[in-house]
């Protein structure tokens, strides 16, 4: 007997924490319903929604790297938080077969913030380090929270068209990648009453692929730093962030949290956030 699943695509998906993720919490709530990684490549997708599409068993997907922007083509609709981010990491099939894109790395990455944005700050900055699909996403919550926003990009012109489609008044600054690699003996004020990200939204310092160059002495006293990375968790970027005394969130924070939306979506509950410690120690384990 056939019973209801959701997968996550893109290529490759084979290190992919999301089908731990959402066994987890189906294991715990009890429903009948698997959780599946499916590779996909970008000259595959089109055949492959269309076959899901027709599935009334399949309650949809993620979508990781390097499908977030090319899935968009294949879409009957897109949320407009999606759209104005211009990239997708979420679709859903309705009774119809229609299917429907979100973007939940938005609410995915503010979650583990949300205790420091509920402060009042006189200033709010973000060093963001990548301009992908993730930092899209990432880029567009931090300017609906009100930071003045960095990006630092290889390809600079991917930069520029991140920010062109950014809320109108956003403050904003592009700098090549480098920009941050070497040291700086810029003197920060007086960092009371403000607050500042770095965060790694690129794929670099994930396991095969090149450490991401960062000097800590472009991050003023008291900058919390964010890496979206997975696999290692605790990367150089962490590591090198808390030896410079800065606090530290890493990639399962956001994952989990992107994943919690995701699942209430295909599977109509809200996952069970109470087994969260549980969880993570399954996934570092």
């Amino acid at each position: 007997m056939s019973i209801p699943y959701a997968e996550v695509i893109g290529d490759p998906v084979a290190q992919s924490k999301s089908p731990a993720i959402h066994g987890f919490w189906l294991e715990k709530l009890g429903i009948e319903a698997e959780y599946r990684a499916t590779p996909v490549l970008e000259d595959e997708l089109a055949d492959f929604l269309s076959g899901r599409k027709n599935d009334p068993h399949w309650r949809g997907c993620n979508v990781t790297m390097p499908l977030k922007q090319a899935v968009i083509g294949h879409l009957d609709t897109m949320d407009p938080a999606a759209t104005a981010i211009g990239a997708i990491n979420t679709v859903t099939r309705d009774d119809d077969g229609k299917l429907t894109g979100s973007n939940t790395d938005l609410a995915g990455f503010l979650e583990p913030l949300s205790h420091y944005l509920e402060i009042t700050h006189l200033f709010r900055m973000a060093r963001i380090i990548g301009a992908g699909g993730a930092a899209r996403a990432i880029a567009h919550a931090l300017a609906a929270e009100n930071f003045t926003l960095v990006i630092a990009a290889r390809r600079t012109e991917q930069a520029d068209e991140l920010v062109a489609g950014l809320p109108k008044g956003t403050q904003h600054h592009v700098v090549p990648l480098d920009y941050f690699a070497s040291p700086t003996d810029f003197a920060f004020d007086d960092r009371n009453g403000l607050l500042d990200l770095v965060v790694n939204a690129s794929p670099l310092g994930m396991r095969g692929k090149p450490p991401l160059a960062f000097d800590w002495s472009h991050a003023p006293p008291g900058a919390i730093a964010y890496d979206i990375v997975t696999d290692p968790l605790d990367t150089q970027f962490l590591l090198r962030a808390r030896e410079a005394n800065h606090r530290t969130i890493d990639g399962l924070e956001m994952l989990i949290g992107q994943a919690a939306r995701a699942f209430s979506q295909f599977f109509g509950i809200e996952p069970p956030r109470e087994h969260d410690p549980q969880l993570r120690a399954l996934l570092t384990a």
